[in-house]
C-alpha cells in the first residue's frame, strides 16, 4: 500500500512539474518572444493579427476587435494587395493553421519583401503540438524565421478536426 501511495505522489508531482514548465515555455514563446519582435518596429502588414495592432495594415480572415487600418481577408492564397506593396511582413502565429503553407507563403512573397515568421518552436511543447488548432508541426526550435523553416503535416489532423471542429479557421 505504501508502494502504491509513493508511486501516486510521485506521478502527481511530475505532473504537475510538466504542467508548470510548459506553462512557463508557453509564456516564453508567446507572449515574451513575440511580443519582443512585435515591438522591436512598424510592421507595414501584420497578417492574420488577430487582436494585435502591428503598426501599418493589420489583416485577417475575422474581425476579432477594432484595429486600426483594418482589411478582411476573404482568401489568403489571393491577399488583396498589390505585388511587393508591403516593405516589412509579420506572419505571427499564422501558418501552422492554414492548409497549405507553401502557397501561402509565396503568396505573402508576392505582397512583401522581408517576411518575418513568428512560430511555436518545438521546445514549447503545448503550441507546437496543438493538434485542436495545428495543422502543422514547423521543425524549428527558435520562434522567428526570415524563411519558411521545414514543417511536417500533422497526422490525422483532418480527423481530428472534422470529428472536433478546428479551433482557430484559416
Amino acid at each position: 500500500m505504501k508502494l502504491m501511495i509513493d508511486i501516486l505522489f510521485w506521478m502527481f508531482i511530475s505532473s504537475l512539474l510538466f504542467y508548470i514548465l510548459a506553462y512557463v515555455l508557453n509564456w516564453i514563446s508567446y507572449k515574451y518572444l513575440k511580443n519582443r519582435i512585435l515591438t522591436r518596429q512598424q510592421w507595414d502588414l501584420n497578417i492574420c493579427c488577430g487582436t494585435t495592432d502591428g503598426g501599418g495594415i493589420n489583416a485577417d480572415i475575422v474581425k476579432h476587435k477594432e484595429l486600426p487600418n483594418f482589411v478582411l481577408v476573404q482568401d489568403i492564397y489571393n491577399l488583396p494587395f498589390k505585388q511587393k506593396q508591403f516593405e516589412h511582413v509579420l506572419c505571427s502565429h499564422t501558418i501552422e493553421h492554414v492548409d497549405f503553407p507553401i502557397r501561402f507563403h509565396r503568396e505573402l512573397r508576392r505582397v512583401g519583401k522581408q517576411i518575418t515568421y513568428v512560430i511555436p518552436p518545438l521546445w514549447d511543447i503545448t503550441a507546437a503540438f496543438n493538434l485542436l488548432e495545428h495543422k502543422h508541426i514547423f521543425l524549428a526550435m527558435r520562434t522567428e524565421y526570415k524563411k519558411l523553416p521545414k514543417f511536417i503535416r500533422m497526422p490525422f489532423v483532418n480527423t481530428i478536426h472534422s470529428l472536433l471542429g478546428q479551433k482557430i479557421k484559416a
